[in-house]
């Protein structure tokens, strides 16, 4: 039998001012996620490098380095049309995403 780990949460401390808007912040960027998939499969680097600016420019901003990390690293993947560093950033934002808890500061 084996067993499943689950992996270690990923606390956020989000700034008050931000704390309602996180839930949307989020699920945007799920969207983004399915939006940068859909690219991939069309070639178009072009959005994709677009949804990787934003998340770089908006992470930090909500306290989520991670997506602005992330975010970096997709923007700049699209620029050189790397496709499987973006398939390798996209998992990682995935895996970021389900591990975030949320702390108020």
């Amino acid at each position: 039998m084996s067993e499943k780990t689950e992996r270690e949460k990923i606390k956020v401390t989000v700034p008050s001012y931000a704390i309602q808007l996180v839930p949307n912040f989020l699920k945007n960027r799920e969207k983004d996620i399915k939006e940068v998939e859909k690219s991939l499969k069309k070639e178009d680097f072009e959005t994709i490098q677009r949804l990787g600016h934003s998340m770089k420019g908006s992470g930090s901003i909500y306290g989520f380095d991670g997506i602005t990390e992330l975010g970096k690293i997709i923007e700049s993947s699209a620029k050189s049309k790397n496709t499987s560093e973006i398939k390798n950033s996209l998992a990682e934002l995935k895996d970021y995403l389900n591990r975030i808890e949320i702390v108020n500061e």
